[in-house]
């Protein structure tokens, strides 16, 4: 019997011992918040690395685009060198749960402000004011806005975005949606012949119009109000009220305007008004 006891003591001690590793171990991995991160000199920043103009990673490994330079200022404002800055791709589909997770500090990849999105990360901004519009292949005739869509033709949008959605509820019901991973391979799928557009905001579309010159071009006018917004926790006020102040810096000293016209002014893409920061 004492020998039995000996055992099951042993055995419960063991038990409550895995136990309070685990606690530690999950406590580890929680990570650190925005500004604890951002005053230890680092901070894991979410941008796109396939949309020209915005986030582009280039073949040497270094990232460009407005996007990234909004990002690189907001780090610098909060005290971060371009050097403690961790990139990491950021697809639409997965930005929210790259923010709940802890795995980013915040994103800035045309992340449209929405009461859906509201309801799961906060929102910084808006850092840029754009619409929605259409990429079709230069020698097409026939679709010159959302309404043209009609008639069954293949409609690309990216998985986790709202633009295609919001053509086929308003504009056109029996566009036959066709969702991709990510925007080149919309590109590309438009390109081949594979779909007949691909819709998003133009500021996104501008830049692969410009680098496919004489392949494809915008069509029609704008159709939505897309607000650009960086996400971080939803329940990181402070976090959320030090990046509105870095925005309101970088509107107000010309940064914004002088990214602009660096990333995506070659595009013939004019310059839109400066964001109004919502402080929400």
């Amino acid at each position: 019997m004492k020998i039995k006891s000996l055992i099951t003591l042993s055995t419960i001690a063991l038990l409550l011992a895995g136990t309070a590793t685990g606690c530690s171990s999950a406590a580890s991995s929680s990570g650190k918040g925005l500004e604890e991160n951002a005053e230890a000199g680092t901070l894991t920043i979410g941008i796109s690395y396939d949309r020209p103009g915005l986030g582009i990673k280039n073949p040497d490994g270094s990232f460009k685009g407005f996007d990234v330079d909004v990002a690189k200022y907001v780090a610098a404002k909060l005290g971060v060198k371009e050097s403690g800055i961790t990139w990491k791709e950021a697809p639409p589909a997965q930005r929210e749960n790259l923010i709940q997770n802890g795995q980013v500090d915040y994103i800035v990849n045309t992340y449209s402000i929405n009461d859906a999105r509201k309801e799961r990360v906060a929102f910084a901004g808006p850092y840029f004011l754009a619409g929605q519009s259409l990429l079709v292949r230069a020698d097409n005739t026939d679709i010159t806005g959302p309404e043209s869509l009609n008639g069954g033709k293949k409609l690309c949008s990216v998985t986790g975005s709202t633009p295609a959605q919001n053509i086929k509820k308003n504009y056109s019901k029996d566009a036959q949606l066709q969702e991709y991973d990510s925007p080149s391979a919309c590109v590309e799928a438009l390109k081949s012949g594979a779909v007949d557009a691909m819709t998003t905001d133009d500021s996104q579309l501008a830049g692969y119009a410009s680098v496919n010159q004489g392949k494809l071009k915008l069509v029609g006018r704008t159709f939505s109000k897309e607000n650009y917004g960086i996400g971080l926790k939803k329940d990181d006020s402070s976090g959320r009220a030090k990046i509105n102040g870095a925005i309101e810096a970088m509107i107000k000293d010309g940064s914004w305007a002088k990214a602009f016209e660096t990333n995506l002014g070659p595009s013939g893409y004019p310059l839109p008004a400066a964001p109004v920061v919502d402080r929400y």
